[in-house]
C-alpha cells in the first residue's frame, strides 16, 4: 500500500464516527504483517507534510506493533517482523528520532527501548559506534546520540555481575566524549533551555552507569575528579531566573531545576552507596576513602547553601529539598560530617527543618479545594519520596537517634516553648501552623520519647495539656493532627484510666467531623486505640455506630488504612462480629467493586484504589475467619460474595487472585454444604489454570480440595459439566508439560491424592490413566521431594485398590522398578539418622497404608519374596512413624506448657485480653464443638501451608525439613496405620495360614520384635480411640440435653 492510502486509513482512525474508526482499525490490523508496513508507518511519522493527528496515530501503531512483535515473549514463537524490515527500522529510527516533535519522540523512544533491550549488543553491534560517532558531531546529532545513549545505558541500570559487562564498553567508548561535551556546556554564558536538556541527558546517562557499581574507569582519581568538578559547579551555580514559570507545578519540571535535581540525585547516590567507609567490598574501600576525604564535605556545604534559599523565602523544588535532607540525615552517623554540620545545626533544625514540618499555604489550598487529594497525598508512600516534610521528619528522627546528646533536649525545649506561646496567645494571635508543626514533631519523636526519661513520665500530662484540647480546635488541620498524635501514643500506660477513654471518644467523635481529612486521620488513630484497648467494653457499646461511620467514609475515599482499622476491629472482637458479618461483607464487597472500577479507569496512575481493593478482600477474609464456627452465616453471605469471586476468577482479578482464592477457600470449607451456585466457580479456576494462573496452582488447590472432599457426591455424579473429566484434562496437561519445572507441577499429584482418598471405590476407571501419568513423570523427575510425592500417589492408589493398582503397574512393566525406587528411598537417611525422604508424618502414613494394602494380596500377585520385602519395609516405616508422632506430641506438650505460662502471666498482669477471653484460655466452659471447629480452622491453614514449594531437600545438615506436619485434611486422618497393619496381617493369617507362617518364620529376631511391638502399640491405640469415641458421645449427649 502506498503512503497516501495508508494516511487516509490513519485519518479514518481519528474519525468521530465509531463505524469509520472500527473499519480503519480493522484495516490497520490486516496491514500490520505486510512487508515494509513498519517502514511506511515510520515515514508518515517523520513527514511534516502530514497532519499531526495522523502522524501521532502512525507513531502509536508503530510503537504498539514493535512492542508486541519485535521480540515475542515465547522464545519458540517466530517474530512477525521480517529480518530485512528489522534492519531497515534500526537504520532509520536513529536518524529520525531527533527530527520529530517531542510528542512523537516519546513514541519513537519507546520503540528504541524495545529494540535496544532485545537486540543490543548481539543483533545491533554497530549501535555503540553510531552513538560515539554522533557525540563528536554538531548539536543536533549530539542530542540524538545522548537521547539514544540514555536509553542504552538504562538497559543496564539494574543489572549486576556478568549481565553488566557491556557497561564497561559503553563507558570506555562514550565517557571521554561525554565529559568534553559536559565541560563545554557548563562553560557557556547565558545558556539556553536546550542546553539544560543536554546536561540533563548527560546526568541521566551517568546515573544509569553508576547506579549499582562504579565502572572501573571512574576509579581513576583524575577522571572521577573531572566529573565531580562539573557536578559541583552545577550544584553551586544559581538557576537562571529568566524564563522560570510562575506556576509551581510547571516550575518544578522546568529544565534547569531538573538539572539541579539530577545533580543532587547523583551526588546522594555516590555518597550513600559508594562513599560509606564501612563498605564490605575491598575494591570500593579506597574509592570510599577518596570520596569521603575530597567530596563529601564539599557536597554538604553546597547542600546547606541551597537550603538557605528556603530560609530566605526563596524557591526550591520539593524533590530537591527532600534529597538534600536525605543527604544530611545520612551524614549524621559519620563523625567528620556531623562535625561539619554541627556549627549550623541550630539554623538547619529550627529555621529550615521545623518550618518544613508546619502546615503551609500549599496544604491549606489543597485542604480547602480538594480534600480528597489532600488525604491521598498524606497516605501515599510514593509522595513521601518527594515530600520535604517527610524528609524533615526523618532528619529529626535520625538526629535524636544517632546524635541524641543535647539535641533531643534542645529540640523538645523548642517544641515546649511553641506550646507555651500558643497557649498564652489570644485567639486572634495563635499560630495554628506552628502548633501543627509542633504536634507533628511530637508524633515523630514518639518512639524516642516513650523510652527516654524524663520525657517518658511526662507524656500523659503533655497529651492532656497540649494535644487533646485540639480535638475541639476551630481549625480543621489541628483537629486532624491531634487525632494522629493521640494514635501514636495510644499504647502508653495511662495513670488515669479516664484519659484513655477521653482520647478514644474524641477520636471516635472525629469520625463524624465535617472535614474529610479529620475523619480519615481519626479512623487511622482508632486502629491504635483498638489495639491498645484492655477493656473492649469501652468500645462494644459504640460498635454499630463505628461501623456505620466506617462505611460512610469508605464510600467517600479509597484508603487502605481505613480497611486496616476495620480488620483490627474484626480481629479484636472475633465472633462478636457475627451480627454485623453480613452487613460488613456487603459493604466491603461494594467498596471493593468501587475501588476496582476506579483502578481500571485510571490504569496509568498510582491509584490508591488498587491497594484499598486488596484491603477490602483481606478484611472479608478476616471476617469469615472470625465467624468460622457459625456455618449458617456463610450461607447468608454467599449471594453477596459469589458475584465478586466469579468476576475476580477471570483475568480481571489477576492482581487480587490470591485474596479471592482465600475467600473461596473459607466459603467452601466452612459452609454447611457447597451450593450448586458455588460449583459454577470450578470451570473458572480450570480455565485460569489452563490459560495464565499456573503460578497460583498452590492457592487454587485449597478450594479444589474442598470441592472434591466436601462435595464428593456432586463431583462424582454431575456430568454437565463433567468435573471428573475436567480434573483429568487439567492434571494430565500439567503433568505432561515438559516446559514446567518439577516445582511447578507439585500441586498436581497432591490433587490426585485428594481424588483417590476422598472417592475410594468410586473412581476405578481413573486409576489407570492417573497412575500412567504419574509413572511417566516419575521417570524424568529430578527433584527428590517430587519423587516422594509421586510415589505417595502410587501408595494412595494401592490403598484405594491394591489389586487393581498392582495389575496396572505390572501391565506397564514398571512394578519392579517402582518398588525398587520406593524401597531405596525409604532406606536413605541423613547424617542424623532420620529418613532423608518422606519426612512428614503424613508422608510416612500414606506409604504405610499403601504398603500394608499389599499384604492381603494372593501369591499370584505378590510372591513370597516380595511379601517379605514389603512386610519388613512397612515395619521399619511404622517404627519411624511412631517415633515421629511421639516426638511431635512432646513438642506440642512443651508448647502448651509455655502457652499456659503465658496465659497465667497475662491474667496476673491484666494483659490486653483481660478477663474477656480468660475462661476460654483456661479451658473453662469449653464446648467440644468449639474445639472441633478450631481444629477445622487450623486444618484449613495447614492445607494452604501444605501446598507451598519444598525447601532444598538435599541439605544433609538440615534435620527438620518438613518435621512439622503440614498436611491436608483427608479421610485417612481417621485411619490408624498400626491398627490397619495388624488387621491386614490377621486377614492374611486367616485367608492363607501357610503363607502367614512362612512369612513369620522367615523374620529374624529384630523384625519379630518389631512386629510384636507394633501389635502391642496397635492394641493400645485401639483402646485410646475407643475411649475418645466414648468421651465424644457423652459430650454430644450432654450438649443435646
Amino acid at each position: 500500500m502506498d503512503l497516501q492510502s495508508l494516511s487516509i486509513i490513519l485519518q479514518a482512525a481519528l474519525s468521530p464516527n465509531p463505524d469509520e474508526r472500527t473499519a480503519a482499525e480493522g484495516s490497520l490490523n490486516q496491514l500490520q504483517h505486510t512487508p515494509q508496513h513498519l517502514l511506511r508507518l515510520l515515514q508518515i511519522v517523520v513527514d511534516g507534510n502530514y497532519d499531526m493527528g495522523v502522524r501521532q496515530v502512525a507513531s502509536i501503531n508503530f510503537k504498539n506493533f514493535i512492542s508486541k512483535n519485535w521480540s515475542p515473549n515465547d522464545t519458540t514463537e517466530q517474530s512477525q517482523i521480517l529480518p530485512s524490515d528489522k534492519d531497515l527500522v534500526r537504520q532509520n529510527i536513529l536518524i529520525f528520532v531527533t527530527q520529530v516533535p517531542p510528542l512523537l519522540r516519546v513514541q519513537l523512544g519507546e520503540c528504541l527501548k524495545t529494540i535496544i533491550h532485545a537486540d543490543y549488543p548481539e543483533q545491533w553491534p554497530s549501535l555503540l559506534q553510531w552513538v560515539k560517532h554522533n557525540l563528536q558531531d554538531q548539536a543536533q546529532q549530539i542530542y540524538g546520540a545522548l537521547f539514544v545513549l540514555r536509553i542504552l545505558s538504562r538497559k543496564y541500570e539494574f543489572k549486576s555481575d556478568e549481565e553488566r559487562t557491556p557497561v564497561s564498553q559503553v563507558v570506555d567508548e562514550t565517557f571521554p566524549h561525554l565529559i568534553n561535551i559536559f565541560n563545554g556546556l557548563v562553560q557557556l554564558n547565558n545558556p539556553s533551555l536546550e542546553i539544560a536538556e543536554l546536561i540533563k541527558l548527560i546526568c541521566k546517562i551517568f546515573w544509569s552507569c553508576v547506579y549499582l557499581e562504579i565502572p572501573k574507569q571512574l576509579f581513576d582519581p583524575n577522571i572521577f575528579n573531572a566529573w565531580m568538578v562539573l557536578f559541583l559547579t552545577i550544584l553551586e551555580r544559581p538557576v537562571p531566573e529568566e524564563g522560570q514559570p510562575a506556576d509551581p507545578e510547571l516550575r518544578k519540571s522546568w529544565g534547569w531545576w531538573k538539572v539541579k535535581k539530577w545533580t543532587v540525585h547523583i551526588l546522594n547516590r555516590l555518597y550513600t552507596r559508594f562513599g560509606d567507609l564501612k563498605v564490605h567490598n575491598p575494591g570500593n574501600r579506597a574509592f570510599a576513602l577518596m570520596f569521603h576525604k575530597n567530596y563529601a564535605g564539599k557536597i554538604l556545604e553546597s547542600h546547606l547553601n541551597l537550603l538557605n534559599v528556603i530560609r530566605s523565602g526563596g524557591y526550591l523544588p520539593d524533590r530537591v529539598t527532600n534529597l538534600i535532607l536525605q543527604y544530611l540525615s545520612n551524614s549524621l552517623s559519620k563523625i567528620s560530617m556531623y562535625n561539619l554540620l554541627q556549627p549550623k545545626l541550630d539554623i538547619v533544625l529550627f529555621e529550615i527543618v521545623f518550618p518544613l514540618m508546619c502546615f503551609n499555604d500549599t496544604d491549606e489550598k489543597l485542604w480547602e479545594e480538594d480534600p480528597h487529594e489532600y488525604v491521598r497525598k498524606g497516605y501515599d508512600i510514593i509522595e513521601d519520596l518527594y515530600s520535604p516534610r517527610t524528609a524533615a521528619m526523618d532528619f529529626v528522627s535520625e538526629l535524636v537517634r544517632k546524635r541524641d546528646k543535647g539535641n533531643l533536649q534542645k529540640f523538645v525545649l523548642f517544641i515546649v516553648e511553641i506550646f507555651r506561646r500558643y497557649e498564652e496567645a489570644p485567639v486572634e494571635h495563635k499560630s495554628y501552623r506552628q502548633k501543627d508543626g509542633a504536634l507533628l514533631a511530637i508524633g515523630t519523636l514518639c518512639d524516642k520519647l516513650k523510652q527516654t526519661e524524663p520525657y517518658k513520665s511526662e507524656l500523659e500530662r503533655m497529651l492532656v495539656q497540649h494535644v487533646f484540647p485540639e480535638f475541639k480546635s476551630p481549625v480543621g488541620h489541628l483537629r486532624a493532627k491531634a487525632a494522629w498524635v493521640a494514635g501514636q501514643y495510644a499504647h502508653i500506660n495511662f495513670s488515669v484510666p479516664n484519659t484513655f477513654q477521653l482520647a478514644l471518644h474524641s477520636v471516635v467523635a472525629g469520625m463524624r467531623d465535617p472535614e474529610l481529612p479529620v475523619r480519615v486521620d481519626s479512623v487511622f488513630a482508632l486502629r491504635s486505640f483498638v489495639e491498645a484497648c484492655k477493656d473492649l467494653g469501652e468500645i462494644r457499646p459504640i460498635l454499630p455506630q463505628l461501623l456505620d461511620e466506617f462505611f460512610k467514609l469508605m464510600n467517600e475515599v479509597e484508603n487502605e488504612d481505613l480497611v486496616f482499622t476495620l480488620e483490627t476491629i474484626v480481629d479484636k472482637f472475633g465472633e462478636e462480629m457475627a451480627p454485623y458479618a453480613l452487613g460488613l461483607c456487603q459493604n466491603l464487597a461494594a467498596a471493593f467493586q468501587k475501588c476496582m472500577n476506579s483502578a481500571e479507569a485510571d490504569e496509568e496512575a498510582d491509584d490508591p484504589g488498587a491497594l484499598a481493593a486488596v484491603g477490602c478482600l483481606r478484611a472479608i477474609s478476616t471476617i469469615l475467619e472470625s465467624v468460622s464456627r457459625l456455618p449458617d452465616l456463610f450461607v447468608q453471605v454467599e449471594p453477596t460474595l459469589l458475584p465478586l469471586i466469579h468476576r475476580m476468577l477471570t483475568t480481571d482479578g489477576q492482581e487480587v487472585f490470591e485474596e479471592v482464592l482465600e475467600i473461596l477457600s473459607y466459603m467452601t470449607f466452612f459452609s454447611p454444604t457447597i451450593s450448586i451456585d458455588m460449583w459454577t466457580l470450578w470451570p473458572l479456576m480450570m480455565d485460569a489454570l489452563a490459560d495464565w494462573a499456573i503460578d497460583f496452582f498452590p492457592n487454587i488447590l485449597v478450594p479444589l480440595d474442598n470441592f472434591i472432599s466436601r462435595g464428593t457426591g456432586h463431583f462424582l455424579t454431575c456430568k454437565n459439566p463433567d468435573y471428573q473429566q475436567s480434573l483429568w484434562n487439567m492434571i494430565s496437561s500439567v503433568m505432561g508439560d515438559k516446559n514446567l519445572e518439577d516445582s511447578d507441577i507439585e500441586p498436581a499429584p497432591k490433587l490426585i491424592q485428594v481424588l483417590f482418598q476422598n472417592c475410594r471405590g468410586q473412581v476405578d476407571q481413573w486409576i489407570e490413566p492417573y497412575v500412567k501419568i504419574i509413572v511417566e513423570r516419575l521417570q524424568r523427575t529430578e527433584k527428590q521431594y517430587l519423587k516422594c510425592l509421586l510415589l505417595e500417589v502410587i501408595a494412595d492408589a494401592l490403598y484405594y485398590n491394591a489389586s487393581l493398582t498392582l495389575n496396572i503397574l505390572q501391565n506397564f512393566s514398571v512394578a519392579t522398578d517402582i518398588f525398587n525406587l520406593w524401597f531405596l528411598m525409604l532406606q536413605q537417611t541423613k547424617k542424623s539418622g532420620v529418613l532423608a525422604n518422606f519426612k512428614r508424618e503424613n508422608d510416612k502414613k500414606v506409604c504405610c497404608l499403601g504398603l500394608t494394602s499389599l499384604l492381603v494380596l494372593p501369591p499370584g500377585q505378590l510372591p513370597g519374596e516380595a511379601l517379605d520385602r514389603v512386610f519388613k519395609a512397612t515395619l521399619d516405616l511404622l517404627v519411624a512413624y511412631k517415633e515421629q508422632v511421639a516426638e511431635s506430641a512432646k513438642e506440642a506438650e512443651a508448647e502448651d506448657e509455655v502457652e499456659d505460662d503465658d496465659d497465667m502471666d497475662g491474667l496476673q498482669s491484666d494483659g490486653e485480653d483481660g478477663g474477656e477471653g480468660s475462661d476460654r484460655e483456661m479451658g473453662l466452659d469449653e464446648e467440644d464443638g468449639e474445639v472441633f471447629d478450631s481444629a477445622r480452622l487450623q486444618k484449613l491453614a495447614e492445607q494452604a501451608k501444605a501446598y507451598r514449594p519444598a525447601a532444598d531437600e538435599d541439605d544433609e545438615d538440615t534435620d527438620d525439613d518438613y518435621s512439622d506436619d503440614e498436611e491436608m485434611q483427608s479421610p485417612i486422618d481417621d485411619v490408624d496405620p498400626f491398627i490397619f497393619f495388624v488387621e491386614s496381617v490377621k486377614v492374611l493369617q486367616v485367608t492363607d495360614p501357610m503363607r502367614f507362617q512362612n512369612l513369620m518364620q522367615g523374620l529374624d529376631f529384630r523384625y519379630q520384635a518389631l512386629a510384636n511391638g507394633i501389635a502391642q502399640h496397635a492394641e493400645q491405640r485401639r483402646v485410646e480411640l475407643e475411649k475418645e469415641q466414648l468421651e465424644k458421645a457423652s459430650a454430644s449427649v450432654a450438649a443435646a440435653s
